[in-house]
């Protein structure tokens, strides 16, 4: 003959609550800690292929990034169109030379570097990697994001 269970009485369902309410409580404030003590995990790189020729001026927009190629196309690099301020998408004014944010009016050269304005870093660079055919003339570029 087995023994019925006791019945639960009111003291032991609250400690019950309470001690599932303390642990989820600790789990919370545990997600918080290991955000603030820099734990990420980095995401893919993404590729993104642009066809040679550019445009006339060397510059090339895309949604993330402007693509700058030298005059004699040997050489290009990316520049990120997101501001170091506050997250602006800048333009690239072609008369000026000049990158410029339309929040806050910051500006960068075309290398990415800060000239102005309230934005305290350069805008982040993206490596570029430039296809060529067997005769050495380029057909393409791959940014690295």
């Amino acid at each position: 003959m087995s023994c019925p269970a006791p019945p639960a009485d009111r003291r032991s369902v609250l400690t019950a609550v309470l001690r599932w309410a303390a642990a989820f409580s600790g789990l919370a404030l545990i997600h918080p800690l290991l955000k603030f003590t820099g734990f990420t995990v980095k995401p893919k790189p993404r590729y993104v292929k642009v066809a040679a020729p550019l445009p006339r001026s060397g510059v090339h927009a895309e949604r993330e990034f402007f693509l700058f190629a030298s005059p004699d196309r040997q050489a290009a690099w990316a520049i990120s169109r997101t501001c170091t301020h506050l997250g602006c998408r800048v333009n690239f004014l072609e008369d000026k030379q000049l990158i410029e944010c339309p929040c806050h009016q910051s500006r960068f050269s075309p290398q990415g570097l800060r000239l102005a304005g309230p934005a305290k870093s350069n805008l982040p660079v993206f490596p570029v990697e430039l296809q060529k055919d067997e005769t050495g003339a380029v057909t393409g570029y791959v940014v690295t994001i």
